[in-house]
Formats: structure tokens, C-alpha cells, sequence
């Protein structure tokens, strides 16, 4: 069934085009991944779709009863309720119902049962629980868990949470609103890898559509199935994942350049005999000059010269000669806040040319740890150590070493005095500030233009130790992608805080996980790491049977695992239903979306909603099993 649909839609702002003739179609359950460097109007066709522009040309179609999700600019709307009751509040006309409920008991209880009490509460009961009124409330629970909310920030008041808190929350209410298409603008922006993956798996499962806009390219490889790209004010569609897309575009773009190539040598090869059919000058001729020009009018209609990519960001590092072998090394290093400690007896042993990476969970201390070595806060415990002629260079995530009353010009000027106005304007073009850009404020600049003032900074400093503290956050791939280039050929060494796998698994020679209790090394990149923290969970010794299980005298301990046997075997069965279902929605969905015939498409959307139908009874089916199964084996 299709969810949404673009028709030649156009949107200009100003004297600049950010698309024209966009088309996009979005079926039922489909994962759409959208890409396009920062401001090409990604964000801006999220808005067009809620409403809140309308555009210059073109129709938007949305299915009737289609219930799309936005992630909302603000999230806490009620600063008087506490995190787990705003989060609740999608789930508002349940909270009703069971309200309601209570008090149709309480009138049952008080002797009111009548045929009208009875017939109500019967239908408002069947009505809650086909709705997910019996899990509803766990569902809450478990996803702002899995977003890293602890059981205590539950009941935080909503005024009081931080920026990557209300961003998590606003996450949470939509995943859970079980909308029919989702639209996602960079949800994993202040999620750490454990929250990511969580996601990753949320989103793995839901049977609902969504498009998601997203930097993160190993989070894109394992959410989506289909990637649009925004580029040039085109929308192009590719079948695939991010790695795909990636070589679908390659082919695509040599496939349009060679085809424009050899139309523009077939149009100059009729021109020569144009030409030469003058020289001539016969009547005759002239016949055969209007057929030719005739050719060329038809080839120069099909003429689509391939556009150039998007510009990208060009720099280097170039670190300082005379580092030796020994870059840092801490022992014991400990810190805490307020009675808290972030953590302790962490040590860290640093090699020349290494590119090591530092990971964990927000609010453990990465960053603090950075501050420690860079001087701006004191260690409770422990000390630490830069070897021989290390000169370090420091990429604050907060980028705090900006002046915001500075323009870029003379944020980079002032920081390197002796270089030229023409050599500073240069590099800043080098980063794409470009005319008048170069006179804007810091505080005008957009958090990916900040970021690109803070490397360019740091790539003239020639420091042969770089501390990274999250680098690729704001940058789009494409200015991601430019950076692990020139991470890559960088001669010094590296010592990065990044939730980037992709980054992490291309640079990484050891990954240092922090914890309370210290720093855990892996000599590996991120899938290695996680690899040993799998092949940790497998060896881990298996938990003690609970009392209440002992305790259990034979018949019982049969008779309950011979019904947990056939639970599980159900469960078993409905899992594999649910996935042919699955597999037989979409292909029949690709069979749809190829139909030209009015009559057969209808029926073959029939025939998908048919299955879809018996794929919810069996989700309910397997919902309850799998509840009834847990519940056993508790």
C-alpha cells in the first residue's frame, strides 16, 4: 500500500533552488535511508510533509488513516510531569480507558452491576487489551531504558533534563507512537553506542515505514533497505543500504557519463558532415543538412550532462617531526563530581602513530578524562605523562576555544598570525567558507560550520598528537567522509572519543572502553571489540537456578518445562510465519510498484493487505506466547 507520495515537487528559498521535480513514492514497512550533504534541504522536506511549509510546485499525497511520526522541536510541552508520565502521554487515550476501567470495578464492587455496566466494561476491557493496554506502561519502561534512561531518571521533572535528554525522550514517544511511516531527522544525535544499538534493533522490528535522515553510515547499513539521496536539487533512488547506494551511484554516475560522452561525439560527428554539406553547396545537400540538424535536435533533447558532486572539504595534517616512541601513558588516573566518581585506576599506554579510539557510555567521562589531560581539570588520583617533544592538539566536541564575537576570518587569523590574509582565506576556502562566509560571526555559524572552523585550527597547529573528542558530530558523511581521508594519511598519532562506528572501524588499531572501574584495551577496531564482548557474554558462568525453582518438587519441575517446551515451539513456529509473511509482503510490494494495470494492481493490493491481516493475528499470537513463555521462565 502506498504510504506517501511526491509529485514533482519544487521548493526555493530566496534566489537559491533546493530541489525541483522531486518524485518519491513510500510503500508499506519499506526502511529509507535519505542522504545528501548538510543543507540540501533534507530537513526541509521532512518539514514540507508536516505541514509547516508548503511548497512552490507540486502535490503531496498521504494515505487516508496513514498515521505519520515527526520528532517534534520540543519534546516537553508540560514541564510539570515527570520523564516517565510525558512519555506516557503517548499513550493518552489508554491512560483513559484504564481510568475508566477502574471506575466501572468500583462501581461492580460497590453492587452496581448492571446489564449496561457490564456490557460497557466488556467492550472498553476487549477495546484496551487489542490495543496494548496490558503492556503498554512496560513498553515505556523498556524503551527509554534501552535509551539509557536509569530506573531514577524516570522520575526526573521534564525542566530539568539536558538537551541529549529531551532529544532521547522526544526519540522514545515517537518509536512508541507506532506510527504507519516515521520520519527521522538524525536520531542518533546525543545517543551513545549502547542507546544506538538499541535503536538499531528497535527499528530492526518495527513493522511500520520510516525514513530516516542520518550521518551515521554504519547505523544506515543496518537500519535501512532503500537509500534516497538529495543532490543538485534531484532526488535519486537507490535499492540498497548505505555501502550499496554507495556503489549503485558509482555505476549509475559512469553509466550517465558515458552515455553523454558518446552523445555529444555522435552530435559533433553530425556536425562534421553538416559541415562538409555546405562546402558543397548543392540543393541536394541542403535536404540532407535539414535531416541532420533534425538529428541533432533529437540527440540534444535526451542530452543530460551528469551534474558535479557537491563540494566537499579538501585538508591534510601534517604533524611535527622529533615525537618518540612514547606518546602518553597515565597510572591509576581517577576523577569525580559532587561525591560521584566517574572513574578510577584508569591506565593508558599510548604508542607513536597508534589510532586509538576511547569508548562508553554517555556520562561515563570521556570527555572529562580529555579535560584531565589537557589540563582543565585536576585528577582526583593517579597521574599521567606526554612523552619527548609530543605536541598535542585538542578538538573540543563543545568547541568552547571559539571566540563567538570573532568572524572565521579572524578566528583562524588570530590563531596564526604570521600566515597571509590570501593563505587564511585559502584554507578557510579549502573548508568551504567561501565570499562573505568568511565574515560571519561564530556565533552565526551552524554546528557543522563550527566544526569545520575548530579542524581547520587544528590541521595548522601541526601538532603530532591529535585529542579528537567526537569529530564527526555535526559534518555530514560527505565531510565525514573527508575527514577519515585525512585521518588516514595523518603521520602522527591519534587519540579519538567517537560513538562513529564506521570512523571507528576504518582507523581504529585499539579501542579502550572506559568504565567505572578503568580502561578495558582491544587491539582491533570496532567489530573486534564487539566480537570478544560477545564471545565474554557466551563464556560468562550461567546464573544459579532461583530458590523458587529448587524448591519445585519433580512432577512440578516436569509438567513446567514441558509446557515451557511447547510454548517455545510455538513461538518458534510464529517467528517463522511472521518472517514469510514478511518476505512475501515485500516481494509482492516490489510486484506492485512495477504494475501499470489499474484492476491487477487493486487486486494485488488485496491479496498484500490479506497477508498483512494474518501477519498482525500471528504478531498478537506470538506477542502472547512469548509473554506466557518469559513469564515461565522467570
Amino acid at each position: 500500500m502506498l504510504l506517501l507520495g511526491l509529485n514533482d515537487i519544487s521548493m526555493s528559498f530566496a534566489d537559491r533552488t533546493l530541489f525541483s521535480g522531486a518524485e518519491l513514492s513510500v510503500y508499506e514497512g519499506e526502511k529509507i535511508g535519505f542522504v545528501g550533504v548538510n543543507g540540501s534541504g533534507k530537513t526541509t522536506l521532512f518539514r514540507l510533509l508536516k505541514g509547516e511549509l508548503s511548497p512552490d510546485g507540486g502535490s503531496i499525497h498521504i494515505a487516508g488513516g496513514c498515521r505519520v511520526g515527526f520528532m517534534e522541536q520540543f519534546a516537553c510541552k508540560d514541564s510539570s510531569k515527570t520523564l516517565y508520565d510525558e512519555a506516557l502521554t503517548v499513550f493518552a487515550e489508554l491512560e483513559e480507558a484504564e481510568m475508566r476501567l477502574a471506575e466501572l470495578h468500583d462501581k461492580i464492587d460497590y453492587g452496581d452491576s448492571s446489564p449496561a455496566v457490564i456490557e460497557e466494561m466488556t467492550a472498553l476491557q476487549e477495546s484496551f487489551e487489542r490495543g496494548g493496554g496490558l503492556t503498554y506502561k512496560s513498553r515505556t519502561a523498556a524503551a527509554l531504558g534501552g535509551l539509557g534512561f536509569s530506573e531514577s531518571d524516570l522520575k526526573l521533572n521534564t525542566q530539568v533534563l539536558s538537551g541529549g535528554q529531551r532529544s532521547k525522550l522526544q526519540l522514545a514517544k515517537l518509536l512508541l507512537s507506532e506510527a504507519d511511516l516515521l520520519l527521522l531527522d538524525e536520531p542518533t544525535n546525543h545517543l551513545d553506542i549502547q542507546s544506538v544499538e538499541w535503536l538499531e534493533k528497535f527499528l530492526g522490528d518495527y513493522r511500520g515505514a520510516y525514513i530516516v535522515i542520518s550521518h551515521d553510515r554504519y547505523f544506515l547499513d543496518k537500519v535501512t533497505e532503500r537509500t534516497i539521496e538529495l543532490e543538485n536539487r534531484h532526488i535519486r533512488d537507490y535499492k540498497g543500504n548505505y555501502t550499496r547506494y554507495l556503489a549503485l551511484k558509482a555505476e549509475d554516475t559512469e553509466r550517465r557519463q558515458k552515455v553523454y560522452d558518446s552523445t555529444v561525439k555522435e552530435i559533433k560527428r553530425i556536425e562534421g558532415i553538416i559541415e562538409q554539406q555546405k562546402r558543397w553547396n548543392q540543393a541536394h545537400n541542403y535536404v540532407t543538412i535539414a535531416s541532420k540538424q533534425k538529428s541533432i535536435d533529437r540527440l540534444e533533447e535526451t542530452l543530460d550532462k551528469p551534474e558535479d558532486a557537491p563540494e566537499a572539504i579538501k585538508f591534510s595534517f601534517k604533524a611535527a617531526d622529533g615525537c618518540g616512541n612514547d606518546v602518553l601513558e597515565t597510572n591509576g588516573l581517577a576523577l569525580g563530581f559532587d561525591g560521584k566518581t566517574l572513574f578510577r585506576s584508569v591506565d593508558l599506554d599510548i604508542k607513536k602513530g597508534e589510532r586509538v579510539f576511547l569508548i562508553g557510555g554517555n556520562g561515563c567521562g570521556k570527555t572529562s578524562l580529555f579535560r584531565v589531560l589537557m589540563g582543565q581539570y585536576s585528577a582526583d588520583l593517579g597521574t599521567f605523562r606526554f612523552g619527548a617533544r609530543v605536541q598535542v592538539g585538542y578538538f573540543d566536541q563543545a568547541q568552547r576555544g571559539l571566540t563567538e564575537s570573532k568572524s572565521a576570518l579572524d578566528e583562524v587569523w588570530d590563531a596564526y598570525p604570521k600566515m597571509t590574509e590570501t593563505a587564511v582565506r585559502t584554507a578557510l576556502a579549502a573548508f568551504l567558507f567561501k565570499g562573505d562566509d568568511i565574515y560571519k560571526l561564530i556565533s552565526e555559524l551552524s554546528g557543522g560550520e563550527r566544526a569545520r572552523v575548530a579542524l581547520l585550527k587544528l590541521m595548522l597547529s601541526g601538532a603530532n598528537f591529535l585529542l579528537l573528542d567526537e569529530p564527526t558530530n555535526h559534518l555530514d558523511i560527505t565531510s565525514c567522509e573527508a575527514l577519515e581521508n585525512a585521518l588516514l594519511s595523518y603521520d602522527g598519532t591519534l587519540f579519538i572519543i567517537s560513538h562513529d562506528r564506521y570512523l571507528i572501524n576504518k582507523l581504529a588499531d585499539r579501542v579502550y572502553k572506559l568504565t567505572e572501574n578503568g580502561a578495558e584495551s582491544y587491539l582491533g577496531n570496532y567489530d573486534y571489540y564487539l566480537e570478544k564482548q560477545q564471545e565474554a557474554i557466551a563464556n560468562a558462568p550461567a546464573e544459579k537456578p532461583k530458590k523458587s525453582e529448587q524448591a519445585l518438587d519433580y512432577k512440578q519441575r516436569k509438567e513446567r518445562e514441558s509446557e515451557r517446551r511447547k510454548l517455545a515451539g510455538k513461538v518458534s513456529r510464529l517467528e517463522k510465519r511472521i518472517e514469510e509473511l514478511d518476505a512475501q509482503i515485500a516481494a509482492k510490494a516490489d510486484e506492485l510498484s512495477a504494475l501499470t494495470d489499474y484492476q491487477a494492481a487493486m487486486e494485488l493490493s488485496e491479496e498484500i493487505e490479506r497477508l498483512r491481516v494474518e501477519q498482525e493475528t500471528a504478531m498478537e499470537d506470538w506477542e502472547q506466547s512469548a509473554e506466557a513463555l518469559a513469564n515461565l521462565s522467570t
